[in-house]
């Protein structure tokens, strides 16, 4: 299991890597897509040790989780699924035995589902609800699409950032972060979809590795489709027959349920570290 941490400090760290100025966090879990609870365990566990880290929560603090996504769309709902596994208390702060005083902070959770079935901009509910009950923290947890076939249902990426909903298939909503809300916002987000014209570039950039040493001017003409700019003439070209087409793995039923449940596990560990120690994280 590998961690990635990327932190953007200026304006040309912005430009360079063409994200705003914040903490980027990347975990990479390959034992994932086979099922493997030794794994799952140990991502859970190092999720929450991230988390804690980046809410820098005080004994106090409150936290409102927002599971974003569409329940009726097995890869967009993990953010939903997660909200049904998390450990909900704000509802139980006069009512919490003494022995667990402290031991709990107050967290509330939504699933506010999407534009299509609400007729509600996403955003608007969670500033609606914010402006409310006045959290010290949104953390968000959202499907992602990836550029990159290897990282599908096997990373968690985090950020302090706050997160823009439908942006990597081309659905342009208002962001949900600091700006917006006033608070601050952590983002966790899964790739469970990958681009048609990814799996195609990939293809072609297999071929060429194959054909190297038996074919090496086919190999060579291979690679000069993937030179730079050229991936995005592949997606030109594939648009007019499947459009924006979207592919996940057959198995995402259970890749997904499994990896809520995996999530779910590192939010409550990382919000209620007490009780972490005390309870198996799956």
């Amino acid at each position: 299991m590998e961690i990635c941490r990327v932190r953007v400090v200026s304006e040309a760290g912005e430009r360079l890597v063409g994200k705003p100025r914040g903490t980027y966090v990347t975990l990479d879990a390959p034992g994932l897509r086979d099922r493997d609870t030794a794994v799952q365990e140990r991502l859970a566990r190092l999720l929450g040790a991230e988390l804690r880290s980046l809410l820098d929560l005080g004994p106090d603090s409150s936290v409102f989780v927002v599971g974003l996504g569409n329940w009726n769309a097995t890869p967009d709902a993990i953010g939903p699924r997660v909200v049904e596994n998390l450990l909900v208390t704000r509802h139980l702060d006069r009512q919490v035995p003494r022995n667990l005083s402290g031991t709990l902070r107050s967290v509330a959770a939504l699933a506010p589902g999407v534009l299509g079935l609400t007729g509600i901009e996403t955003g608007e509910v969670i500033r609606g609800i914010v402006d409310r009950i006045r959290p010290d923290v949104v953390l968000a947890v959202d499907a992602l699409a990836t550029r990159s076939i290897e990282r599908m249902l096997r990373t968690v990426q985090v950020a302090d950032t706050g997160i823009r909903p439908g942006s990597g298939v081309g659905n342009r909503r208002a962001g949900i972060d600091r700006d917006a809300l006033g608070v601050p916002v952590v983002a966790v987000g899964v790739p469970t979809v990958v681009h048609a014209a990814t799996i195609a570039g990939d293809a072609i950039e297999l071929l060429a590795e194959r054909l190297g040493s038996k074919d090496p001017r086919a190999a060579e003409a291979l690679r000069g489709l993937l030179a730079d700019g050229q991936r995005d003439l592949i997606a030109q070209v594939l648009a007019p027959a499947v459009g924006d087409l979207m592919v996940t793995p057959k198995e995402v039923d259970v890749l997904v349920e499994d990896f809520s449940k995996v999530l779910a596990a590192g939010i409550n560990a990382a919000i209620h570290p007490s009780l972490a120690e005390e309870t198996a994280p799956l």
